[in-house]
């Protein structure tokens, strides 16, 4: 199984914690999620399941796709590392999910996946981690493993 998380690209600030699922991107925001897009569309199996966090910032950031995506609330800002893999059905899904979300549950994601421990890694904005579930070979031994395929942020694609 695929699991690509994707942050939202940049946004407005806000000093309002009820504003905050209000913020949308700034100009340079959408150029960011833009080249992501394009990137991820020439990546991206036409079968991956596309899941975003409620936030506009994040619905902004998926429609440069111009995929079909479902909108899930347990993926806004503060979701649990639980939420976002329940949500993708890791490991067991049978497509590739795309996550767009938030910091710090994307980076806390990414660190309990490929490090055992849910650490505060950063996952910059706009940027993309693409995780990679390989089950061990026939008769093999282990639970299998979890594998970082790329990592890219918006200016380098």
């Amino acid at each position: 199984m695929d699991l690509i998380l994707w942050r939202h690209a940049e946004a407005t600030d806000s000093d309002d914690a009820e504003d905050d699922l209000a913020r949308p991107l700034t100009s340079r925001g959408e150029r960011q999620a833009a080249r992501m897009a394009a990137w991820l569309n020439q990546h991206l199996p036409a079968t991956t399941r596309v899941l975003a966090s409620p936030a506009r910032r994040t619905q902004q950031t998926a429609a440069t796709l111009e995929r079909k995506f479902r909108t899930v609330p347990a993926l806004g800002p503060g979701g649990s590392v639980t939420a976002l893999l329940d949500a993708a059905r890791w490991p067991d899904a049978k497509e590739p999910v795309l996550v767009i979300g938030h910091q710090p549950t994307l980076g806390l994601v990414a660190a309990h996946l490929l490090a055992g421990v849910a650490q505060p890694w950063s996952v910059k904005k706009g940027a993309v981690w693409w995780l990679r579930r390989r089950e061990p070979k026939r008769g093999g031994e282990g639970d299998g493993q979890t594998v970082l395929v790329t990592v890219r942020g918006p200016e380098a694609v």
